[in-house]
Order: C-alpha cells, then sequence, then structure tokens
C-alpha cells in the first residue's frame, strides 16, 4: 500500500509525516530500583498544519500489578485491566531549519519538546530518517517533587509498519541504562 502525506501537512515536516497518526500496543519498564512492569500505550501525533507535529503519550499499567504477574484483585495476564496511568507526556516534534554538516542525505536534525505530567520538561535533539529517529536529550528541567531524571536517550523505528521504541535513562543517582521499550499498531 503506497504511503500518502496527511491532508494539510506542512512540508517542513514531511520526514516525520509516517509517525502520523494513533498507534497502540504494549511494553515493559524496567530500570534500577524497578520492578519489570507491562504497560499499554496509546501515542498519538498529530498536526494543525503548522511547521510542526504534536503528540501525546500514555502509559498505563495494571493496579496493584504485582510481581508473579498476578494483580491483588486476583486477576491474571490478560485479563487484567491496564487501568492505572503510569506517565503522560505531550509535546512538539519538529524539523530544525538548520542542517548540520555530516547528516546523511536522507537524514534530517529534529527538536522535540517534551513535557511529562509529572513535573519534567525535556529537550530532545537528533536525527530523523529512513522511518528511524534518533533522539538524545540536550536539557533536562524539573520541579522540585518530580523524580531526579538528568538524561535520556530515545530510538523510534517503522519496522514493517509497526513502530518500535526504546528509551533509556539516568536518573536517581543511576548511569544511562536501559528503560522502558513498546511496540505499537495503528489504531
Amino acid at each position: 500500500m503506497p504511503f500518502t502525506f496527511p491532508e494539510g501537512l506542512a512540508p517542513e515536516v514531511y520526514p516525520l509525516a509516517w509517525l502520523v497518526g494513533r498507534w497502540t500496543g504494549g511494553g515493559v519498564i524496567k530500570y534500577e530500583g524497578i520492578e519489570e512492569t507491562e504497560f499499554r500505550q496509546e501515542l498519538v501525533f498529530d498536526h494543525d498544519g503548522g511547521p510542526y507535529l504534536r503528540f501525546e503519550s500514555t502509559l498505563s499499567v495494571r493496579s496493584g500489578a504485582a510481581a508473579d504477574g498476578e494483580t491483588t484483585d486476583g486477576q491474571v495476564g490478560e485479563s487484567a485491566a491496564f487501568d492505572t496511568v503510569w506517565s503522560t507526556e505531550t509535546g512538539y516534534w519538529r524539523v530544525a531549519s538548520e542542517r548540520p554538516e555530516g547528516l546523511g542525505e536522507n537524514q534530517h536534525p529534529l527538536e522535540v519538546l517534551v513535557t511529562d505530567a509529572s513535573g519534567r520538561l525535556s529537550l530532545f535533539l537528533g536525527v530523523v530518517g529512513d522511518g528511524r529517529v534518533d533522539l538524545a536529550t540536550d536539557f533536562v528541567a524539573r520541579t522540585s517533587t518530580a523524580a531526579e531524571v538528568t538524561a535520556a536517550k530515545r530510538l523510534y523505528g517503522n519496522v514493517e509498519g509497526r513502530l518500535l521504541w526504546v528509551e533509556e535513562l539516568a536518573a536517581f543517582g543511576h548511569p544511562m541504562g536501559s528503560y522502558a521499550s513498546g511496540e505499537l499498531d495503528r489504531a
């Protein structure tokens, strides 16, 4: 099936056009001090014709999840609802107008602003091209009550029409390490 650009999409964000839409799926969170936890995710990239994409991501986990996969209410596996929000993010993705030296012909510089409802604002810089996005934080600000996250890296990829992603964090005094990964399908 041929790809068509979303109606009204600004030419500046054509390198990101493959992300536009609603994505749903699941994944796993696991980090130093955080037990392995399955999640469900809803991720939406949309636009209003401006030279950027808006995005919103919500990760939900099972309420009362225990290490063995059984919840405190006795539900097991897929029958247990993903009904507790773990995190919500909103933000903007835009292709930078200035092209740094050294980028491949099919690569474009990327700027991503992410606001996390838990009190963190991150500026990611990176590259998009050939169905792949590589991002790393350039700046992280947080409120006094937010988790101590000092840096992050993210990788998104279009793999046979699915959106796969991984995130690494440097947080809680720990060095950069694997935090979460997900596999999403268009909804």
